[in-house]
């Protein structure tokens, strides 16, 4: 048994016959946690998609823990522990924060330490348990749509943009909580426009461009390639 518990290899996918992910190949080992850098319309969604389930891919393999996921159903993909979050998060707003993780662990009955380890990492949320998910801001849904996901146990928790539509202060904070949850061993794909904090999360990463993945290193090697840093640092 490989210690890479997902192997992409040239995974293309697109819509309407139209591919804008283009041979894409990747790898995240137990344990890791891998960055997905881009700027917006480079592909990156789409990819996560394609992996999680979502759109079915024009070409390659996606393999979790040596399974090959081709043809197989998004809910059975993340009842084999692959949970994703979407950039858009799909909040239920007219339930309250403790109804939304507790469907998190849906089918199973969600148990105490489930909602603890939540809560521990995401105190606000305790703090708002009865508040409904509609009135929350937007940091907080962030939370939420984490935490939702965590209550699912994932083996590998996959993130596509955490930083949308929050202010920086909010992405700092949403970030820090991962942080947390990488040192309790959580395994990790996250696809980001927001490269700084991406880098300082993740072991590894990859850029996509356009759709193809154009460069890969550790991530204090991304962070120091002049290319990196004229097109995502500001530098």
């Amino acid at each position: 048994m490989t210690d890479e518990l997902l192997i992409v290899d040239s995974l293309s996918a697109g819509y309407l016959g139209e591919d804008v992910v283009h041979d894409v190949s990747l790898t995240v080992a137990a344990g890791e946690v891998v960055a997905v850098i881009g700027s917006n319309g480079s592909g990156k969604s789409t990819m996560l998609q394609s992996v999680c389930g979502l759109l079915a891919p024009s070409g390659g393999s996606v393999r979790f823990d040596g399974v090959e996921l081709a043809g197989v159903k998004a809910h059975r993909i993340a009842r084999s522990g692959l949970v994703y979050v979407p950039a858009e998060r799909h909040l239920f707003p007219h339930m309250s924060v403790r109804e939304n993780l507790f469907l998190g662990a849906y089918p199973t009955r969600p148990s105490a330490d489930q909602l603890g380890m939540v809560y521990r990492v995401f105190p606000r949320l305790e703090e708002r348990t009865g508040q409904l998910a509609g009135t929350l801001s937007g940091g907080e849904q962030q939370m939420l749509a984490v935490g939702r996901a965590l209550m699912a146990g994932p083996r590998l928790l996959i993130l596509d943009e955490p930083s949308t539509g929050l202010s920086p202060i909010l992405a700092s904070e949403a970030y820090a909580a991962l942080v947390e949850l990488r040192r309790d061993g959580l395994t990790v794909l996250v696809a980001e426009q927001q490269v700084p904090l991406a880098l300082d999360l993740a072991d590894r990463g990859y850029v996509l461009d356009r759709g193809r993945i154009e460069l890969t290193g550790t991530s204090s090697q991304l962070a120091a390639d002049e290319g990196v840093q004229r097109a995502y640092l500001g530098v």
